[in-house]
């Protein structure tokens, strides 16, 4: 039996990884600001697979919401065996449109807590010689879309960097990097989907299982769609100027700043 904690586990991709991970038969320690909903989805996994939920609420834009959760991976007593930094948001709007406050919260938890919390798990992963973390990204790192794609791009680098250099330690990093998934992430942001082809939607559940079978094979970047790599694969092609352009008008429409 091992334990996994996952930031942001009560919608979308977490609350996918959570169900997942739980049908699989470990342990889990579900983290998110709301204490309630936390509650309700330790009872029902618990109920439904017999694994044990220990809930932790924390927000990630505090260094006390932080602290709270790295010191839990600290815990050798409790030891994590897989890491899913998963917690994340958007802003609606252009660069200068969006509150400095804002810009910085999204840093605080898409940049600082993935850096604090890989440092507390793999720290305790190496020294028991063995563990895995999935940081959460998006295809977004790979276009220029403002201060949410520059967050994702730090998070890939940052990931696949701390690979190689964990590289034999038995500590496994993955960066994830999915495209749009039905999740409360743009209504929390307050962005429209209505003009988003349908196409371009990933199934949550799908895109776990293919994220977990990735991170068995050893890769340490995963784009788990088809679709997507191809897109991917087309962005090399263009020149990087015009891909701004692009991304900059795709974004405003489809997605987050």
């Amino acid at each position: 039996m091992t334990t996994a904690l996952i930031t942001g586990s009560t919608a979308g991709i977490g609350a996918a990884f959570a169900r997942r991970l739980a049908a699989e038969g470990h342990d889990l320690v579900l983290v998110a600001r709301d204490t309630k909903r936390l509650r309700e989805q330790a009872t029902e996994l618990h109920d439904r697979h017999g694994i044990e939920a220990e809930v932790l609420t924390a927000d990630l834009a505090t260094d006390a919401g932080i602290e709270a959760v790295a010191a839990r991976l600290d815990d050798r007593r409790n030891p994590v065996d897989l890491l899913i930094n998963n917690a994340g948001f958007g802003n609606k709007g252009r660069f200068l449109e969006v509150s400095m406050a804002d810009e910085l919260t999204m840093l605080k938890v898409h940049c600082e807590a993935v850096l604090r919390l890989t440092a507390a798990a793999a720290e305790a992963m190496r020294a028991r010689g063995r563990g895995g973390v999935v940081n959460v990204a998006s295809v977004a790192a790979f276009v220029p879309r403002g201060t949410y794609g520059a967050s994702k791009a730090w998070v890939v680098q940052f990931t696949q960097g701390v690979a190689k250099d964990l590289a034999g330690s038995g500590v496994r990093l993955m960066a994830l990097c999915p495209g749009f998934v039905r999740t409360e992430f743009h209504q929390r942001a307050g962005m429209g989907t209505d003009n988003i082809p349908n196409w371009m939607w990933l199934d949550a559940d799908k895109l776990v299982a293919a994220a977990l079978a990735d991170l068995s094979r050893g890769k340490s970047l995963s784009v788990p769609d088809p679709r997507y790599k191809a897109l991917m694969g087309a962005a090399k092609l263009v020149p990087r100027g015009m891909l701004g352009g692009i991304s900059s008008r795709t974004g405003r429409k489809y997605g987050p700043q």
